[in-house]
């Protein structure tokens, strides 16, 4: 770690620029890691906001562990109004009690401010104790098949965004705690549209189960992590055959080339889903940190 301290993190290859994009329809973004915003219909989310240099355990001065090696492509002062936050699990790559509290906070940006802060966070069950960390007061916990409608009056934002949690293969204890929480995959429905949030994931059956819920626009997939932690994180392999069976148009790849969090080149997840998608390349949404799709 001190070695890996002297590394500089380099910047994102995109910059993405929300304010062009339609609110007539679903843009997907990958901002790093697990972290993607997404604008349906003029409703901003935003999964498992991790904007930190690094991930782990809170030493007060400082974070120990894993250090990012591309930036974010959008800081946090330079996101939308986030009108959602979806929590799929609380392992620290996912649930970072710092960003999530400088999200809430806001921020101001010379003489104009702007809030940012106090979104609907819809998160997994027993988690909520570790958002309190982060004066998240008030989150919905959602069980697998549980949902619920988040409705918006004012702005842009208005009308409903229905949420609903399904059950993905993982776990969800947060060191050092030995608590047995809630790990969630999400459906994210508004405007007659669907999309899937696969949260993280190893190989299964269960995403067969969700095409009769389709049809999908997306399905946002993690294809990192793999090895030799293959019975909690799939193969890119695996993520396409999961996101086919549920019946997904486009695949957006995540949870890859940010945090070096396994044995596997950080090309190489890209790579294999290339090579999984070769004869309909067209579906994979992007591939590079901060590009976006419209779906």
């Amino acid at each position: 770690m001190l070695e890996d301290s002297k590394r500089k993190i380099i910047a994102a290859p995109v910059k993405p620029d929300p304010t062009k994009w339609p609110e007539n329809g679903v843009t997907i973004c990958w901002i790093g890691h697990a972290t993607v915003l997404i604008s349906f219909y003029g409703v901003n989310i935003l999964t498992d906001p991790v904007f930190g240099n690094r991930i782990g355990f809170s030493l007060g001065l400082g974070t120990a562990g894993p250090k990012r090696y591309i930036a974010p492509a959008l800081r946090l002062k330079e996101l939308p109004a986030i009108d959602v936050v979806l929590l799929s699990h609380a392992h620290m790559d996912h649930m970072d009690v710092g960003s999530l509290a400088k999200l809430r906070a806001g921020w101001t940006n010379g003489r104009q401010s702007r809030r940012v802060g106090n979104p609907t966070v819809v998160t997994a069950k027993a988690t909520g104790d570790i958002l309190s960390q982060a004066g998240v007061k008030r989150p919905i916990e959602l069980k697998w098949g549980e949902q619920t409608t988040v409705s918006f009056r004012s702005g842009t934002s208005k009308g409903e965004l229905a949420i609903e949690a399904f059950e993905v293969k993982h776990w969800g204890e947060r060191w050092p705690s030995k608590v047995e929480r809630g790990y969630n995959g999400y459906i994210l429905r508004r405007e007659g549209k669907a999309i899937l949030f696969g949260g993280d994931t190893a190989q299964t059956e269960l995403f067969a189960n969700l095409r009769s819920r389709g049809p999908f626009e997306a399905a946002i997939m993690p294809i990192g992590a793999y090895r030799p932690w293959i019975w909690n994180h799939c193969t890119p392999e695996e993520a396409v055959a999961m996101a086919h069976a549920a019946g997904a148009k486009y695949i957006v790849p995540v949870h890859r080339q940010t945090f070096k969090l396994s044995e596997e080149p950080f090309s190489e997840p890209m790579e294999r889903l290339e090579q999984a998608l070769a004869k309909e390349p067209e579906r994979i949404g992007l591939k590079r940190v901060g590009e976006s799709v419209e779906v």
